[in-house]
């Protein structure tokens, strides 16, 4: 099965997710860095068996969306949302 064959609301039976709820010690303390509330985006969830990799993704995340750019945050999403429809990914 490819993962465009999934509900993209599901969570792929390859990967163990660990969502905020479940998390405890490190993870959960990640997750609260990155500010999490509720559930995570599955973007970041993927990574909750790595927290630290979980916490260098959202620093990039932030540094590329929030950072000195010459493009503005509209362009940035634009990117983001043409990306993501070439891979085939729920943005």
């Amino acid at each position: 099965m490819r993962p465009s064959d999934l509900d993209h609301d599901a969570s792929p039976a390859w990967i163990e997710l660990i969502d905020l709820p479940e998390a405890t010690g490190e993870l959960a303390e990640a997750y609260e860095r990155i500010g999490a509330r509720g559930t995570a985006a599955r973007i970041v969830a993927v990574q909750s068996l790595h927290p630290a990799a979980m916490a260098a993704h959202i620093e990039l995340y932030r540094t590329v969306m929030f950072g000195a750019s010459p493009l503005s945050r509209a362009q940035r999403e634009a990117i983001a949302v043409v990306v993501s429809a070439a891979n085939d990914c729920f943005y």
